[in-house]
């Protein structure tokens, strides 16, 4: 029963952790992009606020947890194969951690650390030390995360 269970979660959890990321990619900082800078600044203010919430937490803390146990699960199976994949799908999420922890956290952080947004002398600043810099990391969280769900797909079907 673990054996069928934990793949399939790891699989839809990363799924979800990459699709999260896409979906900032393609959709949410190209909309705010077109939004003027207050606009832009408080929104995301407010992203940054709600998505600290228990099913970004399970989706964020699951899919690293999720491929480990398979590797784990796999590896004392002997598929040595699925296992191998699941370590490099292990790495891409890992990386893209990296990338959330070391970049985009920190400007997050900063542009929470501007204050309300009817106070901020001048938000283009505030807006220009964010946007390129957070939009350009996370389209590489996007590929490392996207890669990590090939990977962790690809072990479901080798043994």
């Amino acid at each position: 029963m673990v054996h069928g269970v934990v793949p399939v979660f790891a699989v839809v959890v990363t799924g979800l952790f990459a699709g999260l990321f896409f979906a900032f990619s393609i959709a949410v900082m190209p909309g705010l992009g077109r939004a003027g800078d207050r606009a832009m600044i408080e929104v995301m203010q407010g992203i940054n606020a709600a998505i600290l919430n228990p099913f970004f937490a399970v989706v964020f803390i699951g899919a690293p947890a999720g491929v480990l146990a398979c590797m784990v699960l796999y590896a004392s199976a002997g598929a040595v194969a699925a296992a191998v994949w699941s370590g490099v799908a292990l790495a891409c999420l890992c990386a893209a951690l990296l990338v959330t922890f070391s970049v985009n956290v920190p400007r997050n952080d900063a542009l929470d650390r501007a204050g309300p947004v009817e106070r901020i002398g001048d938000p283009a600043v505030v807006r220009g030390a964010f946007e390129a810099v957070w939009v350009r990391w996370n389209h590489l969280r996007t590929l490392v995360s996207l890669a990590a769900l090939v990977c962790t797909a690809v072990a479901l079907t080798v043994r």
